[in-house]
């Protein structure tokens, strides 16, 4: 009997292993896709997502399954509150998990992601000449209007120091969208400290440069966005509020899909070309990832710098940010795009960004 019962004894083990993975395989295939079952032998087709995502394994792309995995059971486990999370990686999406109501093709509104947005459609309209360059006085783009506290100081402003949010002039929120011209009053605003001097955070800035874009040719940024930049990228369905005048909200107000996010992050990724044609100037994309100013007291662990428009991280990550927790990370160095959206309060805002230090970027193998 006791040798029977020793031969068994692995059989059975055995029995229990097979049992054990097939479960550990249906748990991971609801949120991770599976790797394929042969190696590829030769490089796959060149692609751009312009119509749709293509999906692969974490694997298939030197991406730690197991790792991603435990991201999402944490995200469940400490009921982070993530409404989608996109990661693409070499131009394939391999993780994405929406959580309910929110789905695949649900707008969701990115708060100051749309400041990004402009900051790329800046860099267009320059390239196409309605703009001449950054260091365009910016009271000289509305010639027609007078605005208080007027002198040299103020009209030192140029694009770009709206650009790195260094205008130096005073703005208030509540008293912004209390006003029925955004513009008039952000410009009439005294100074209090010359351009260029500190960063400080201000929705009125990338306001006035939606209303530039708009005097130098006659679309809001809306349409204008939709021309030169959204149709190029395959996206048909961004929503995007205007003030009475019809000026796209420069610094907010915009709503879209978290794979629209994702696409906005990979033509920054690939240096503005899409599809072999140069969408963003690589110029812009480089003069727009670079360090200008400090962020003081930032809601983050660790030190953040302006780019124009984009928060420049330490760890040389650089992202689009919106309140209540939006994001579109663009890790260059991991060929990777990230897209968070969430409804997270400030105390928590660096939550789901942890999530890209402690799981994505080390189930890079």
């Amino acid at each position: 009997m006791i040798p029977r019962l020793r031969n068994c004894i692995p059989i059975f083990l055995l029995v229990i292993v097979i049992a054990s993975c097939a479960k550990s395989e249906t748990i991971t295939k609801t949120v991770i896709r599976e790797a394929k079952e042969t190696a590829v032998t030769e490089p796959e087709e060149i692609y751009w997502p312009t119509n749709s995502w293509r999906e692969s394994a974490p694997a298939d792309h030197g991406m730690n399954a197991v790792l991603l995995q435990k991201m999402l059971e944490e995200i469940d486990q400490k009921r982070l509150d993530i409404d989608s999370l996109v990661v693409v990686r070499n131009g394939y999406i391999v993780t994405e998990k929406y959580y309910s109501p929110y789905e695949q093709d649900t707008l969701h509104g990115v708060y100051s992601v749309t400041k990004s947005v402009v900051s790329a459609l800046i860099g267009i309209a320059i390239q196409e000449g309605y703009i001449n360059s950054v260091d365009d006085p910016v009271l000289d783009y509305f010639p027609e209007r007078n605005f208080e506290n007027d002198g040299a100081l103020k009209r030192s402003i140029t694009v770009e120091h709206l650009l790195t949010m260094s205008a130096g002039l005073e703005w208030d929120w509540d008293e912004m969208i209390s006003t029925p011209d955004y513009v008039q009053y952000v410009l009439d605003q005294p100074m209090y400290i010359e351009p260029g001097a500190e960063f400080f955070y201000s929705s009125g800035n990338a306001h006035v440069l939606s209303a530039i874009i708009q005097e130098t040719s006659g679309l809001n940024a809306h349409d204008f966005g939709q021309q030169y930049l959204f149709d190029y990228l395959g996206i048909d369905d961004v929503s995007w509020k205007k003030d009475i005048y019809g000026i796209s909200k420069g610094g907010w107000g915009m709503r879209m899909k978290p794979r629209d996010m994702a696409k906005l992050g990979y033509l920054y990724l690939n240096q503005g070309v899409w599809d072999g044609q140069q969408i963003i100037p690589s110029e812009w994309i480089e003069a727009s990832t670079k360090r200008y100013l400090q962020v003081p007291e930032p809601l983050e662990p660790w030190d953040m710098y302006m780019g124009y428009l984009w928060w420049l991280h330490e760890d040389g990550l650089y992202a689009a940010h919106g309140m209540k927790g939006q994001f579109i990370y663009v890790i260059p160095e991991f060929d990777l795009v990230v897209v968070i959206t969430s409804h997270i309060p400030d105390t928590k805002f660096s939550q789901p960004q942890l999530l890209i230090r402690e799981y994505i970027i080390p189930a890079v193998q």
